[in-house]
């Protein structure tokens, strides 16, 4: 057994300095200010976000770009209370939302698909700031590339709490991986609340066609789709001027089912490499869950488990060191103590993910 996780800690030690190589293979972009030309419509599905929307909306409103090359689509699905727009600088329409699916985020960007007039949308969430040069940096790169689909960074405005530093660690962990895999050309994973693409190729991929049965992956399942097919067409945005923030989660529990959500949707991955990517790393954690078991029970000595945990926490540090340089140029906060936790939090997400039911936006989602 203790043979089997040094094979395990082996191979992912060798998967993660891929991912870095990958990571190092994306050169940071800087907007050139070019005259803008690119028309964008901005797509944001929202649920209950009265109190989100607004700042939102008013970091739209701050964007260098022209007004009449961009426009808002709120779509709105099926809120508790009704969200007013009262005086915009910009045009802005609110839809409701037309569920034809078990996926409310996926039919949200359907139904604003059917209103779009522009060459490109970019969605983000409703609880996020984009700043102010956002649509500038993306056009900016559009102009200068041959690109159908864009995808962009996402970082957390955080407090000071040991779970937003969790969090944020986290999250730095998954857009290292995001955009390794871009530089691996191995792209499979992105984030909606920064993801762009031509309404032409939503058209060309059928939207969301064969994917609408799985309540989340509006964004991860679309790029495979794209790199199955276009894969010289998807690029990633690298760049420090178009990085999205959002919201942390407040509590543990809208943690855990976040994550869930989110691990629920990788046995349905096109991407052979995303598949494997994702064993690797619950297996890798799991293994650490285990090595830890066997140090407490005596099975294996402190020198051990230390060599061990030494070895996954170094090749962790180094992918996280590089991503939040970027994310946030700031020190990683709770280092040591998140990544002790962890492999923890994250294996018991992934066998949950594999049985159990989550909660979102007020919704239940079965398996």
């Amino acid at each position: 057994m203790s043979l089997a996780l040094f094979v395990i800690l082996k191979i992912y030690l060798i998967s993660i300095g891929l991912l870095i190589f990958g990571f190092s293979r994306i050169k940071k972009y800087q907007k050139k200010d070019l005259k803008p030309q690119t028309s964008f419509t901005i797509i944001v599905p929202f649920r209950n976000e009265a109190e989100n929307l607004p700042n939102l909306l008013n970091s739209i409103s701050k964007l260098n770009y022209p007004t009449d090359l961009f426009e808002v689509i709120l779509v709105d699905d099926s809120s508790l209370e009704k969200f007013q727009i009262l005086n915009s600088k910009f045009q802005i329409r609110i839809v409701d939302n037309l569920r034809v699916s078990n996926s409310p985020k996926k039919d949200a960007i359907t139904t604003a698909m059917q209103h779009v007039k522009t060459n490109w949308v970019i969605t983000t969430d409703a609880d996020c700031i984009v700043p102010e040069n956002w649509l500038l940096t993306f056009d900016n790169y559009i102009q200068e590339n041959q690109v159908s689909m864009l995808a962009g960074a996402v970082s957390y405005a955080c407090k000071n709490s040991f779970l937003h530093h969790f969090q944020q660690l986290d999250l730095t962990s998954l857009q290292g991986a995001t955009i390794g895999s871009f530089g691996l050309d191995r792209a499979f994973m992105c984030n909606g609340a920064n993801f762009a693409y031509t309404k032409s190729l939503f058209e060309k991929l059928n939207g969301f066609e064969g994917n609408n049965i799985i309540a989340s992956g509006d964004d991860v399942f679309l790029l495979q789709k794209a790199v199955e097919r276009f894969p010289k067409e998807v690029h990633y945005l690298k760049a420090e001027e178009a990085i999205v923030i959002t919201k942390p989660t407040e509590n543990w529990k809208d943690l855990f089912y976040q994550r869930v959500r989110w691990a629920a949707k990788t046995s349905s991955y096109e991407s052979s490499f995303g598949k494997y990517l994702g064993m690797i790393v619950f297996f890798g954690n799991l293994s650490f869950v285990i090595g830890f078991f066997f140090f407490l029970f005596g099975i294996w000595s402190y020198p051990i488990f230390v060599l061990f945990a030494f070895l996954k926490f170094l090749i962790d540090f180094v992918l996280l060191y590089k991503t939040n340089q970027f994310l946030t140029r700031t020190k990683i906060k709770s280092l040591f103590l998140s990544s002790l936790f962890y492999p923890f939090f994250s294996s018991a997400v992934a066998l949950y993910s594999l049985v159990g039911s989550y909660e979102w936006k007020g919704r239940r989602f079965e398996k």
